[in-house]
């Protein structure tokens, strides 16, 4: 009996350490590997013999390999590429994206997920010979090179074609809305409107209306007919910023708009059909919602088809420098003068917990380049904006019964609080110093100090960058 033919795969690496791992493990799997390092004896490659699959890199000796495409589609039309890059920007992930990449892998990657990328292609019919949409790259909105930002664009990169609806997580300063942008602005939609709406910012009476307009007379001080935010983004994107605070009427009707794909106004007869993408976002877990009754379980599933779940910024340290220094050239852009920042002053900025995110690391970078003495913005600079975070707490034990009344003094700064205002202000006290305490006992893993506090992990990780906690401090010191 014949022996089924090697698939053959050509990649396309100069970094030699790279290769030799990356064929390796094809090797193991079957695969017969061609290892050329320039693009010239890619194209020799491919013009002496087929291949069943390309790994390429981007940044090679002899020129960018997704801008050199052309060339192996007109060698190989329906070969599968699977694109390596140490390039790992948004910039790139979109250029692999609209080059028909099969898949994309921002260095340093997993072995097995690529070998396994490599197997799927091997086994795919071949892409569409159908050209993808032109896609514009000139004002790409999300930055950093971290690996917990690598597997958001390649999220992003995988709903461009498609109007599959999004469900964008993540805390208050994240950058929920700019994924949202990116999607519709990088997307099939872009000729579209993108129209954003806070559910949070609307009050609960006026949220339908919002939503799907209203005709003249549906109720007091409705004097016009008005065109609601769906309407507003028929043929484009819908963002619904903070959905986890939407009133429960209101997930009703919006529940029944995605399902049909049409909407009444308020005070109206006529069903209007529209057309519009779906993108939600809330910083909020709403599983605990869900179990509550204050968030409809079918709406949840019904806008939780791709979900994407942005990191905070302490979970992506290495980001920092490359985001502050992005916004300094922005203030420049936008007449302030032009800073450089310190060694000292990156590691310092490193250093911060940032409970408001990249919100947060924007507004102090904008108020460094404004106040800053000189061109060059040294760590003593940092010190005014990190004021509140250097202020020192009181070492008390928290947690033997006899010093309550001592913690609780020094914590409400020996006040006397405002008729029921106790309980919160109590309870905002102690928040801090108790998830403190569960870190330390459990050296810093937030898995497990979440079971010891009896709450869930997302929850625990909120209340940790908004209360300024620190987690590392606590696996470092035990």
């Amino acid at each position: 009996m014949n022996q089924p033919t090697a698939r053959k795969v050509l990649l396309v690496e100069d970094d030699s350490a790279i290769a030799t791992v990356i064929e390796a493990a094809l090797e193991d799997e079957g695969f017969a590997l061609t290892r050329v390092a320039t693009l010239a004896a890619r194209d020799a490659a491919l013009a002496k013999a087929p291949f069943d699959v390309m790994l390429t890199d981007v940044m090679l000796e002899d020129g960018d390999g997704l801008l050199s495409l052309d060339n192996v589609r007109r060698e190989a039309p329906i070969m599968p590429v699977i694109v390596l890059s140490a390039q790992n920007t948004l910039d790139t992930a979109v250029r692999a994206s609209d080059s028909d990449a099969f898949e994309y892998f921002p260095k340093p990657f997993d072995l097995d997920e690529l070998v396994q990328a490599v197997c799927q292609a091997a086994g795919s019919r071949g892409l569409s010979e159908e050209s993808a949409p032109e896609t514009p790259v000139e004002s790409l909105p999300l930055v950093g090179r971290s690996s917990a930002m690598q597997g958001v664009y390649r999220m992003i990169t995988r709903v461009l074609r498609n109007d599959l609806t999004v469900l964008v997580t993540g805390e208050s300063g994240t950058g929920k809305e700019l994924v949202a942008d990116a999607i519709h602005q990088l997307g099939s939609r872009r000729t579209g409107p993108f129209v954003a709406v806070n559910a949070a910012a609307i009050p609960a009476n006026l949220i339908e209306s919002e939503l799907f307009g209203h005709e003249k007379g549906a109720f007091t001080g409705a004097i016009a007919q008005a065109i609601g935010k769906f309407e507003q983004a028929n043929g484009g994107t819908l963002f619904l910023d903070e959905i986890g605070d939407m009133p429960a009427e209101a997930q009703t009707r919006l529940l029944r708009a995605l399902q049909s794909g049409r909407i009444r106004r308020v005070g109206g007869r006529q069903e209007i059909e529209v057309d519009v993408r779906i993108i939600a976002a809330t910083n909020r877990d709403l599983l605990p919602l869900i179990a509550s009754g204050a968030f409809r379980d079918d709406l949840f599933y019904r806008l939780n088809v791709v979900p994407i779940a942005l990191p905070p910024l302490r979970e992506r340290v290495e980001d920092v420098e490359v985001l502050a220094n992005h916004f300094l050239t922005l203030a420049a852009e936008e007449g302030l003068p032009r800073r450089t920042l310190a060694s000292e002053a990156v590691t310092k900025l490193e250093e911060h917990s940032w409970p408001g995110n990249v919100r947060e690391l924007r507004n102090v970078v904008y108020r460094l380049a404004l106040m800053a003495r000189d061109e060059t913005i040294e760590a003593g600079q940092l010190s005014d904006v990190f004021a509140a975070e250097a202020l020192t707490e009181p070492s008390i034990g928290l947690f033997e019964p006899p010093n309550f009344e001592t913690a609780l003094a020094y914590w409400l700064n020996d006040e006397e609080p405002a008729e029921g205002t106790l309980y919160h202000r109590a309870l905002a006290a102690f928040e801090k110093p108790l998830i403190e305490h569960a870190l330390s006992e459990t050296r810093g893993n937030q898995l497990r100090a979440a079971r010891l506090l009896g709450i869930n992990r997302n929850t625990l990780r909120k209340r940790i960058g908004e209360l300024g906690v620190e987690p590392d401090r606590f696996a470092r010191t035990a």
